[in-house]
């Protein structure tokens, strides 16, 4: 097993690809040798700081810096933590208080969180890239990694050590530290084979090292011998451009960002024929997009539906499966069928107990990429798994009869309106095939009639003569079930989003709910 954990594929490329470039972040190119070279000095400067198993903070956006520590602290046998620099100072502190750090790598920029982490944690080590004299008593980047060895601390091959450390969104409640062992992050051949992986490929990551997608685009891409190119944020024309420059044949987005790389006005002055295939994640992407998808950029197109606690690895809809206009279509509302090795099962929400095919509850899984827990949460670990280990995913969903899982909505989105169940996706799924609406969300909004009011937010897409909200509702007849019809819709400028693209419903839920009280 230890031959497929990340430290050892690097050792491995260092001697079978040496000279074929491993990572790219702007004008910096390091091939596998380089790389192995320059991580190891990093896993060493790493070891004078801090012992196995503590942890190293990062507030580093997608770059090599934030890879070298990645990989640093894999081979020394400490734990990765990187943080959320789009927190706020007290936030981000909070988190560094609850991981105990001992290391943390900074950007200049972040220099205000850095202070206040350093407030907070006494005799925390801080190293700093960028401008240095931004934080005090820190060290300069590069003193530091040219301060390391070029010895390999030899650390990867037992698949329970610790190496990294992933923080919940905490958009409903604190966040939680998810613990990561080289067990989960277990990158299969069959894996590299769902993505269409070739040998000369080339994978584009502007993800966030703090999320699962970008901490496991990054892991996958490394660990099947690709060439990753960086980007410090998702910003459509870096995409396009970084595309075109190094002709990158795979990327991971979120369907929100495919959308606004396909509405970008002078995307055809880019040359994107080497995109090969996009792996998208976070929620299903609509026919329509799809469609898009397909004929802009002549691309294949893979979903990978999962969570933190499964390193993102559940189930996944194939690019055989993705057809917009055939006969299939029913399909892209589906999260794909369950990856070798990992069993995926629908509980009752109420009792626990299995369900037939068809019937909807919630998204139980069992497999080897399943966390063990959360970091110092025993009542909070021992919840997340039933009795027979089985995780929780607290999605809820049903599997067809070919196997096929539908994610319906998280159990608490779940609207329940006059007695009826409505599952938003659902409702999403419909209004997002009108040609004026950009992006849809739909929450539960209180409703002194029926409990919970099906309440649509829609962002109109650009130089589109806005619907009025009878025509949206009017849409939907005939293709929802009149009690799952929207009853109030309000347009925005712009959905609320987490790091990640994902849509904020929580944000979305106070926003309206503050909203509608203050207009009574």
């Amino acid at each position: 097993m230890s031959e497929l954990h990340l430290p050892n594929r690097i050792r491995r490329f260092a001697v079978e690809r040496r000279d074929r470039p491993a990572v790219t972040e702007g004008e910096t190119t390091l091939t596998y040798g380089e790389f192995d070279s320059y991580t190891n000095r990093m896993a060493c400067a790493l070891t004078s700081l801090a012992s196995a198993p503590g942890r190293v903070g990062a507030l580093l956006r997608m770059g090599l810096p934030g890879v070298a520590t990645f990989v640093g602290c894999a081979k020394a046998g400490l734990v990765f933590t990187p943080l959320n620099w789009r927190l706020t100072p007290h936030e981000v502190a909070a988190i560094a208080v609850d991981a105990e750090l001992e290391v943390l790598i900074v950007e200049s920029d972040f220099a205000a969180s850095a202070a206040a982490i350093a407030a907070a944690v006494p005799g925390l080590r801080i190293v700093v890239v960028g401008d240095h004299s931004a934080v005090a008593e820190a060290c300069p980047w590069d003193e530091f990694v040219a301060a390391g060895e070029d010895t390999d601390p030899g650390w990867g091959d037992d698949p329970e050590t610790e190496l990294l450390q992933l923080y919940t969104s905490g958009t409903t409640g604190r966040p939680k530290g998810v613990v990561i062992v080289h067990r989960n992050l277990y990158n299969v051949p069959e894996t590299f084979a769902l993505y269409e992986f070739e040998d000369d490929s080339v994978s584009l990551n502007a993800l966030p090292l703090f999320h699962i997608a970008g901490a496991g685009w990054l892991s996958t891409s490394l660990s099947a011998g690709l060439h990753t190119v960086l980007l410090d944020e998702l910003r459509p024309p870096l995409v396009a451009a970084a595309i075109a420059e190094h002709r990158v044949s795979h990327t991971f987005l979120v369907p929100s960002a495919i959308g606004m790389l396909l509405e970008l006005p002078d995307l055809s002055t880019y040359d994107l024929s080497s995109l090969k295939v996009i792996a998208y994640g976070a929620s299903p992407i609509t026919p329509t997009l799809l469609a898009r998808t397909m004929d802009t950029l002549g691309c294949r197109m893979v979903q990978r539906y999962g969570m933190t606690e499964t390193m993102g690895a559940l189930t996944a809809l194939r690019s055989g499966d993705h057809d917009p206009r055939g006969t299939r279509t029913h399909l892209l509302r589906s999260a794909g069928k369950p990856l070798p090795g990992t069993e995926v099962q629908i509980r009752d929400i109420a009792t626990g107990e299995p369900l037939p095919q068809g019937e909807t509850g919630e998204i139980v899984s069992r497999s080897r990429n399943n966390v063990s827990g959360y970091w110092r949460r025993d009542a909070e670990s021992a919840a997340l798994y039933t009795d027979d280990g089985f995780l929780r995913t607290g999605d809820a969903g049903h599997l067809d009869e070919n196997g096929y899982l539908f994610v319906t909505d998280r159990v608490k989105d779940m609207i329940i309106t006059g007695g009826e169940n409505v599952y938003p996706v659902e409702v999403e799924a419909v209004l997002a095939e009108h040609p004026a609406v950009a992006e849809v969300a739909v929450v539960g909004l209180p409703d002194e009639r029926w409990g919970e009011a099906v309440t649509a937010v829609v962002r109109i897409a650009d130089g589109v003569e806005p619907p009025s909200e009878q025509e949206l509702v009017a849409f939907t007849t005939g293709r929802l079930a009149s009690y799952k019809k929207p009853q109030r819709i309000h347009v925005v400028d712009e959905l609320p989003r987490n790091a990640s693209g994902k849509i904020l419903k929580r944000t979305l839920r106070d926003t309206l709910s503050t909203s509608d009280t203050a207009s009574r």
